[in-house]
Order: structure tokens, then C-alpha cells, then sequence
């Protein structure tokens, strides 16, 4: 074995695919590309993610308490990199990026048509958030896009490298 620097050991367990995370608030959409999430529960559907106080969607979903957690393909790749290159604060990323604002029907942060899934959210639990930005989200609605056939997600390994899904295999379970 050799020594792994501490501040590397996030890219051995980057938990899933890269997402947008879209906000509404003040009359004005916003979308930021996240990694940091999990599932927490099966039913109802609840997710943990990191939203950074530095991040311009922290106040928006501190604020609202909803979101859409919008699931890209890779052929988003560069896109999502862009997203996650610059702030809302700044520019008005659905337009610089090309992205298409589609409404909800459970919250008022925009789905993201280009994206092959959709869930749209509200905040559950913030107890979390001051000591470690951490919302969990309840999922009220989800979406998929039937036109884009097993989509392939890109997952973050640090330092502007990403891992593409490959090869899918199916193993006995017993989950339901």
C-alpha cells in the first residue's frame, strides 16, 4: 500500500453521476452542476446533496426550499463543466449554455429538457446545512425522457476527469 493524500480520498468515493441542480427564486431560474449526493431513502425518495454557502443556488434553496435535481448524459459533458466553470451571480447560464427551462408541476425551479431525468424536489430536513451545507431533499415528482435510449451519466474524479458508465450487468437481488 502507499500513503493516499487526505485531500484526495473524495475521488475514491464521488458518490454518482455529476446532476444540475436548477433554483428559482426572485423571478429568476438558476442551474449549477453538483456531485456531491446520495440516496438516503428508497420511500419516499430522499436525496442528500452539498450545496456550498459560496455556491449562488445555496440562498436561493435555503430560501425556497425547492429544486430540480436534472440528470445529464454525457454528450452534456461539456456543457455541465461550463455550468460548473462560472456563477449564476454572473450570467444567466440556461441561455449562455443553451439549456431549455421547461416548467415543473410540484415546484417552481424550471426542469432542464436537454436532461434524460428530472426530479423535481423539496428541502426535508435542514439540520445539516450549517455545519456542513448539507440539504436532504424529497423527490415529488420525477421525469425521464423516453427519447433518450440507456443514457450513459459521466462521474466526477477530481481535477476535470470524469468517468463515463460503461458496461451494465445484472446479478440476483432481492430487493423488490
Amino acid at each position: 500500500m502507499k500513503n493516499l493524500p487526505l485531500a484526495r480520498v473524495y475521488q475514491l468515493l464521488e458518490p454518482g453521476p455529476v446532476v444540475l441542480l436548477t433554483t428559482a427564486a426572485k423571478g429568476r431560474s438558476n442551474v449549477m452542476t453538483m456531485s456531491w449526493h446520495m440516496m438516503v431513502e428508497f420511500t419516499p425518495p430522499l436525496v442528500a446533496c452539498v450545496v456550498s454557502p459560496a455556491d449562488h443556488s445555496f440562498r436561493a434553496l435555503r430560501a425556497t426550499k425547492e429544486c430540480v435535481i436534472a440528470v445529464p448524459a454525457v454528450a452534456l459533458a461539456p456543457k455541465v463543466v461550463g455550468i460548473g466553470n462560472c456563477s449564476g451571480r454572473d450570467v444567466d447560464k440556461f441561455e449562455r449554455f443553451g439549456l431549455t427551462p421547461v416548467p415543473a408541476r410540484m415546484v417552481a425551479p424550471p426542469l432542464v429538457a436537454e436532461c434524460f431525468a428530472n426530479l423535481e424536489c423539496r428541502v426535508a430536513d435542514t439540520r445539516l446545512v450549517n455545519a456542513y451545507s448539507l440539504f436532504v431533499l424529497e423527490v415529488v415528482k420525477a421525469w425521464t425522457d423516453p427519447a433518450q435510449k440507456e443514457p450513459r451519466t459521466i462521474h466526477h474524479r477530481g481535477y476535470g476527469r470524469f468517468a463515463v458508465d460503461g458496461e451494465t450487468i445484472t446479478l440476483a437481488s432481492k430487493m423488490p
